[in-house]
């Protein structure tokens, strides 16, 4: 018997402002199991945050408008019953060891470089949920 996918059931909301980057993450996880919820900015990403209530949260960092500094920043500002608390993935281009720094104190739990192999994405949620429900 096959173990259960290890996104399975799991609600993930991902926020990209890259239409390419955004279907592939959510076909990657999808295929893991996820319910994903995807957006194109931080705006429609803490309107959508309140009304889901994810548990995982996958954020580009170079968007428009506001990026995703921004956004976590905005993230942790809330109440933790509207989504404060969130555990949340930084994945981008900016991949150096400056920005994976900048990506953590701004909030986020993990940071991944792009582009990121499928295995490897799902294995870095599932450890993220993991580790934060322990």
């Amino acid at each position: 018997m096959e173990a259960p996918p290890l996104l399975a059931g799991l609600n993930v909301l991902v926020v990209d402002d890259d239409d390419d980057s955004r279907f592939y993450v959510t076909t990657v996880l999808e295929a893991d199991g996820a319910n994903v919820v995807a957006v194109a900015s931080a705006a429609a990403a803490l309107e959508a945050l309140s009304q889901l209530q994810p548990e995982v949260l996958v954020c580009d960092i170079a968007m428009p408008d506001e990026d995703g500094y921004t956004l976590i920043r905005k993230v942790r500002s809330l109440k933790p019953d509207l989504g404060g608390e969130v555990p949340a993935v930084a994945l981008t281009a900016y991949a150096d060891s400056e920005d994976r720094i900048r990506a953590l104190e701004a909030g986020f739990q993990t940071h991944v470089a792009k582009p990121v192999d499928p295995t490897e994405l799902v294995e870095i949620i599932a450890n993220l949920i993991a580790t934060c429900r322990n």
